[in-house]
């Protein structure tokens, strides 16, 4: 693990590779960590802005090369967690599930539906020691108020509240799933938040999702099929808003409380004299104050 040069870092993001391009971004460096569950998607950038360190980690590697059921999702969450920190954003594509939902606002959802097929690791807690961590809420009220809020003072329309639906990909939706999702409840839908937000409530870090609407999947029928140069292109127009939303929240984040501290406390099932050395090592930087 090469570490950073300065610390502490205020706030982590997991995106695209091109928001560490941030203006007023300076001390940047890059970490390379390795981690007991694999290597992260890239090399975290970190940076300051107006004295706040930010880490930034392109959740498909540079170039886009981990499809969202390959992405190393505990690698990811187990790395930010390594380096100290307490707080993260998510920012992601998503269809929109609602009329009023457009393209180009962002919506920072409080619920989360996994559709996903059981091909991603959901957990940290395997291989000996079993762990049960509750996800009723499964996002930080604090700090995903504090992003919206960050977003609108950005000049974007943020909406605050949804429910968002994961699915396998890396397909679309048919149009039958699309309408079926809708009649579900669910308002957007995209690819990555699960496991990546159950991942960070057992790693004990407050998350949240900047997720950028790009699109109206394919329910509605006055739109165009969803493709991937619609949702480049919308991503790409939302890039200036995401960086500034993220550096109106940089400075915020530490006056927030850390909700998600001692989630994992009385979490662990498994008997204390019948975890193995391995295990207890292998997940020391998660639960080892709490197996005593």
């Amino acid at each position: 693990m090469t570490q950073p040069s300065q610390s502490p870092i205020t706030l982590a993001v997991i995106g695209g590779s091109g928001l560490y391009a941030m203006p007023g971004l300076t001390d940047v460096e890059e970490v390379t960590i390795h981690t007991p569950f694999g290597d992260p998607s890239d090399a975290i950038v970190i940076g300051t802005y107006h004295g706040c360190r930010i880490a930034f980690l392109p959740r498909h590697g540079r170039g886009h090369r981990y499809n969202p059921s390959e992405v190393p999702y505990r690698a990811n969450i187990w790395a930010l967690k390594s380096l100290g920190v307490k707080h993260v954003v998510s920012v992601s594509a998503c269809g929109s599930l609602r009329e009023h939902l457009r393209p180009r606002d962002i919506v920072v959802p409080d619920q989360l539906f996994d559709f996903t097929k059981g091909k991603r690791a959901y957990s940290f807690f395997e291989g000996g020691m079993v762990g049960h961590v509750s996800v009723g809420e499964p996002f930080s009220k604090s700090l995903s108020a504090a992003l919206a809020k960050a977003v609108r003072d950005a000049g974007g329309t943020a909406h605050e509240g949804g429910v968002f639906i994961t699915i396998e990909g890396p397909r679309f939706s048919t149009k039958a799933e699309s309408r079926a999702f809708r009649a579900w409840g669910c308002d957007i839908i995209g690819m990555t938040a699960c496991p990546e937000a159950f991942l960070a409530r057992e790693a004990e870090l407050d998350f949240a999702i900047m997720a950028h609407v790009t699109d109206y999947d394919v329910w509605h029928e006055e739109e165009g099929e969803v493709t991937v140069d619609m949702v480049i292109q919308r991503l790409n127009d939302n890039l200036a808003l995401a960086q500034r939303a993220i550096a109106n929240l940089a400075p915020v984040v530490a006056t927030l409380p850390h909700e998600s501290a001692g989630a994992m406390k009385y979490a662990v099932m498994t008997a204390r004299d019948r975890i193995s050395p391995e295990a207890r090592e292998r997940l020391r930087l998660l639960v080892g104050d709490y197996l005593a």
